[in-house]
């Protein structure tokens, strides 16, 4: 893998904002050709299955942007076919011999997406090949765009929106029929969104975070808990669903105590926090919240203390938790006592744990200038960057969010 490579995620969204699946690319200056697609499968297919060949995105699809060396790499066909969707650009696909071993991986199963939509106006064969289209919205060629939405929509092709711009937008595209959408929208509020507050599960939670962190007895913890059967339910699964390697299953809040201890009985009830969001946009805040925790918590370890790793898992996961509830950041940390470190590190990334959490922003952002530097400067490189990168998002979906 070239060192100067960094792993981006972003997001497929359907239209109520659930997450589809990720496209994966390598961060790069914007407008940039990525000739590195035969490394970035490479590193897919090995870091997407564990050690028995399963597939560890689950149900997710895989956007990859393609090349025409990458239709002939062997790592390509350890993709599973039917979750893995290439982007491929026109003038590859107008090579006779790049469309025929399109034709070969689309009858095994694989998908492809047209990454530029305005070439369909002077070549419409080309929908033969594919089975997505990326549509590139933006203010400046919004009509042109409707143009091409308007002669795809009768057919099977599925529209893939780019670059929308606002919510209003997003809504609009919605309902017109595209199918899903790339891109950080997401990271933006959503306007007219009543400010929700927390919710009195949320508030439970939060009242046992703080029994946690003053180590209260266990049966105090458990009289809380009682109170919710579906709360206590949930966190077991995500206790046991954690590949913790116990050899057994925690069956109880005191055996989970008995067995791990306090200090990641407090992860976990900071995970239950993120996921008792009621908000529209709570499904790709929530995934993004957790992958985000688990990812600075990878990057931190090895680099600082083991309970330092640990806040810095908690201070990810709260990282959008004025989002997910709906509030300012210091009004959501009037309810939550944390360590001065992890306060900073939320309110101004700064301190200690601040440059774990811009680096992940950056990750998630492509924010290519930043991306190196904050890595460098935390002594980290690339490689570690994206095994840690990836490890969180296949962490996150063994949740089952």
């Amino acid at each position: 893998m070239h060192d100067v490579n960094f792993l981006v995620r972003e997001p497929l969204l359907d239209p109520k904002q659930r997450i589809l699946g990720y496209e994966l690319s390598w961060e790069a200056p914007a407008g940039e050709r990525i000739e590195a697609a035969v490394d970035l499968v490479r590193f897919a297919a090995e870091s997407l299955h564990d050690g028995e060949g399963n597939w560890l995105l689950g149900d997710g699809l895989l956007f990859l942007q393609a090349t025409p060396a990458l239709l002939t790499e062997p790592a390509l066909l350890a993709l599973p076919p039917q979750k893995t969707v290439l982007s491929m650009l026109s003038h590859d696909l107008a090579n006779t011999e790049t469309a025929a071993a399109v034709k070969e991986l689309r009858s095994a199963g694989y998908s492809f997406s047209l990454r530029d939509a305005e070439s369909l106006i002077h070549d419409k064969n080309l929908l033969l090949l594919v089975s997505h289209v990326e549509i590139r919205f933006g203010e400046a060629e919004f009509a042109s765009q409707a143009r091409i939405y308007a002669g795809l929509k009768q057919s099977t092709i599925r529209m893939v929106g780019r670059g929308i711009s606002n919510w209003k937008e997003f809504d609009s595209c919605a309902s017109l029929g595209v199918d899903a959408f790339v891109g950080n929208l997401y990271c933006t509020e959503r306007p007219g969104v009543q400010s929700t507050g927390l919710n009195p599960v949320q508030s439970m939670i939060l009242q046992l975070m703080d029994m946690v962190r003053k180590n209260t007895d266990v049966r105090q913890l458990e009289a809380v808990l009682k109170r919710d059967a579906a709360l206590s339910y949930k966190l077991l699964t995500y206790i046991n669903s954690a590949g913790f390697g116990l050899g057994t299953e925690i069956q109880s809040l005191r055996h989970a105590v008995t067995m791990l201890g306090y200090s990641p009985l407090y992860r976990w009830l900071s995970v239950l926090l993120a996921t008792a969001g009621t908000s529209a946009q709570s499904p790709v805040l929530m995934q993004t919240a957790v992958v985000r925790g688990r990812f600075v918590e990878l990057l931190g370890t090895g680099l600082l203390p083991r309970n330092e790793a640990e806040n810095l898992f908690v201070a990810g996961m709260f990282s959008l938790l004025d989002r997910l509830v709906g509030m300012p950041m210091e009004q959501v940390l009037e309810n939550i006592p944390l360590s001065e470190q992890v306060t900073e590190a939320l309110l101004r990334r700064q301190g200690i744990y601040g440059p774990f959490l811009t680096l992940a922003e950056a990750c998630e952002q492509g924010n290519h200038t930043a991306i190196g530097p904050l890595a460098d400067s935390l002594f980290v490189s690339a490689e570690q960057v994206n095994q840690a990168h990836m490890a969180a998002l296949t962490w996150a979906k063994s949740l089952k969010l």
